[in-house]
């Protein structure tokens, strides 16, 4: 078998396994990749909710990336929960120099609700990170928060991705989860191009309340899509029929919302 690409994902744990770095690898190995990891944050939570925080410093941040990067290929990278200015700034100065694609989920808040940027982060998330994104992936909230202002109707979809595409993002994928009813037939996320028509991507509902870490899972599934040399729709594209997958066979391993099955795509593949 030919070498997995080395995928990097840089973000918080979530200690019930359902989202953050545990579903980032998760997600980095059964799709074919060889996940590393630079933990910004560690987070006490299940299924329910976020019970509590605890940050790294910030140079501890920036010495597990100095050193994955100095140790590996890396052949895409995603970011996660930065949760703090320090952290971003570090992880700024990490990624200098780098030549691997880099996807950016602006993770702000957790599916129960818990606020995982602080708010002096906000802007210091804005002039660091973005700018750097080959792929910048917010849910509706999040591109609300960055773009400031509200986003009601298709027309807004496309101004607030504009106004994010003036940040320096590359490509910004507002994500169609938070649009509509969760019974829906299909979703759409919509990829906003500079200089081209918004472009949407559909992709049939799924009515579950198995959610937990769909945006990390996504973000995670498009970075080992670029590492293994798909371009930004067709990887975008792939990760889309990823996530829905395991999310139609997504259950709850305990208290609360469940994540997707990312196992379940190792028995896809196997069928195949």
């Amino acid at each position: 078998m030919p070498t997995p690409p080395c995928i990097l994902t840089i973000a918080g744990s979530d200690s019930g396994g359902g989202a953050g770095i545990q579903a980032d690898l998760k997600t980095i190995t059964v799709i074919g990749g060889f996940g590393m990891s630079v933990i910004t944050a560690l987070t006490a939570q299940n299924g329910v909710g976020v019970a509590g925080i605890h940050a790294p410093e910030p140079g501890f941040v920036g010495l597990q990336l100095k050193t994955v990067r100095e140790g590996f290929p890396i052949a895409a990278a995603k970011t996660g929960m930065l949760f703090s200015a320090e952290i971003i700034e570090a992880v700024e100065a990490g990624l200098q120099g780098r030549e691997f694609p880099l996807v950016v989920d602006p993770v702000c808040v957790s599916q129960s609700g818990q606020r995982l940027l602080r708010e002096d982060a906000v802007n210091a998330l804005r002039w660091h990170i973005l700018p750097k994104a080959d792929l910048l992936t917010p849910n509706r909230p999040e591109a609300e928060l960055l773009a400031d202002m509200k986003i009601d109707s298709e027309k807004d979809i496309d101004v607030a991705a504009r106004k994010l595409i003036d940040m320096g993002p590359k490509a910004v994928l507002i994500k169609g989860g938070h649009f509509g009813s969760a019974s829906a037939a299909e979703f759409t996320d919509w990829l906003a191009l500079p200089d081209e028509p918004l472009i949407a991507l559909k992709q049939p509902g799924v009515k579950t309340s198995n959610n937990h870490g769909t945006g990390c899972t996504l973000s995670a599934a498009i970075a080992t899509y670029l590492g293994l040399g798909l371009g930004i729709r067709d990887a975008i594209v792939h990760a889309q029929k990823f996530l829905n997958h395991c999310l139609r066979h997504g259950y709850a391993p305990g208290l609360g919302a469940g994540p997707p099955n990312h196992a379940s795509w190792i028995a896809k593949r196997v069928g195949e």
